[in-house]
């Protein structure tokens, strides 16, 4: 892979991120007198690896680090452990909630992610509790939020029903205590075949840092769903490849992990993970592991992913440039796989919600979005095009 236009900061960051690095040998290999370490702190802050920076950086004994890096670093690293001890005793209480409530529910992140693959919720950064229910009791979740004083992101817009698959999940946020949870019912945004909850419950785990039975999901179904998640945000977060690296040094169960990955159309972007993983961070990989790390596809997808974490992309801030907006899009059609590029063109043809917006019918017509839609699509273009 091709890492010449990394800055040095981002090259030092990617060394202490390997578990393997050796602190005695910073001053030969990577030249400390010369990082512009203002830099390497927004780096470390941008993907969400201060933690586990901070760790390493409080263990070597080098002159060439500057003290206020390390303290700075420290006082994020501790605000996080109460972020994170703040949101296992939500996360706690939510699930007990829920399942009270006869509720299923798997948790997708958060604080159990964090114990499960690094050992201390403090080494892991979560801003939001994401949980996955089954869609048919989506109304009673938010009926039992709203009673807790969660208040819902009105944000999604529908038509004949389309969120069901448009979408993936609903934001809930409190006001008082500052959470944000997320309440899923796929793992990612649609058209695409995906594992039942049924399925994800059946191979669930239980977690052991919370009072309650608190249920994630087993590691194969969690590398298949880090993977994906990852790949669609286009590993602008070093923090996700960091996770992948953490699971491939556990038992894995390969052969199962090559079924469902094949099961879910995603070999290539599961090989993706595991090529940027072992480059970036020296993941070790199994035989079977390089195994399926193969392919010509998997080293192009690894090689775009590296135009998100050298500029520091943010997908999350609005606006998003135009050039990297089309990149985007772009890398989002290279990583389908043939029958997910048919259903993506295929949505288009089914009525958006900016149909309902450019002309409005009663509900019992709604029908008439589909022979309709051409129509206003082209209307939509020609206004945009007319506006200065």
């Amino acid at each position: 892979m091709d890492v010449s236009l990394f800055p040095k900061e981002l090259e030092l960051m990617l060394f202490f991120m390997n578990e393997e690095a050796d602190g005695d040998e910073l001053s030969y290999n990577k030249g400390l007198a010369d990082i512009n370490w203002p830099l390497f702190k927004e780096l470390a802050i941008h993907h969400r690896v201060f933690p586990t920076l901070y760790t390493k950086l409080k263990a070597v004994k080098e002159a060439g680090i500057p003290p206020y890096v390390i303290e700075a670093l420290r006082v994020d690293y501790q605000l996080n452990t109460y972020q994170m001890l703040h949101l296992s005793a939500e996360m706690d209480r939510i699930c007990k909630l829920f399942s009270d409530s006869k509720i299923d529910t798997l948790v997708l992140k958060g604080p159990v992610l964090a114990a499960e693959l690094y050992g201390d919720i403090s080494q892991r950064t979560s801003g939001d509790l994401d949980i996955l229910i089954p869609i048919e009791k989506l109304d009673q979740a938010e009926r039992l939020l709203a009673a807790q004083g969660y208040k819902k992101d009105e944000y999604i817009q529908t038509v004949l029903n389309d969120w069901k698959w448009r979408h993936h999940h609903i934001t809930f946020f409190h006001h008082t205590n500052g959470i944000k949870i997320e309440v899923h019912w796929r793992l990612g945004p649609g058209p695409g075949k995906e594992p039942s909850f049924q399925e994800l419950w059946a191979r669930r785990k239980i977690s052991s840092i919370t009072r309650h039975p608190v249920y994630y999901l087993g590691r194969e179904d969690l590398f298949l769903f880090l993977v994906s998640h990852g790949a669609r945000h286009g590993w602008s977060r070093l923090r996700w490849l960091v996770d992948i690296d953490r699971i491939v040094r556990q038992d894995l169960d390969v052969p199962q992990l090559r079924r469902l990955l094949k099961q879910y159309e995603q070999l290539h972007i599961g090989a993706q993970a595991l090529i940027l993983a072992s480059q970036l961070l020296c993941t070790p990989l199994s035989e079977d592991l390089k195994t399926l790390a193969q392919g010509q596809r998997a080293r192009n997808l690894a090689q775009d992913a590296l135009f998100y974490i050298r500029q520091r992309i943010n997908l999350h801030d609005e606006p998003i440039p135009y050039a990297v907006s089309e990149y985007h899009k772009r890398h989002l059609f290279s990583l389908m796989s043939n029958t997910r590029k048919l259903l993506f063109i295929l949505n288009f043809f089914y009525p958006y919600p900016e149909d309902a917006n450019t002309l409005a019918l009663p509900k019992y017509l709604h029908f008439l979005y589909f022979p309709l839609r051409p129509f206003l699509w082209v209307w939509r273009k020609t206004k945009k095009i007319a506006l200065p």
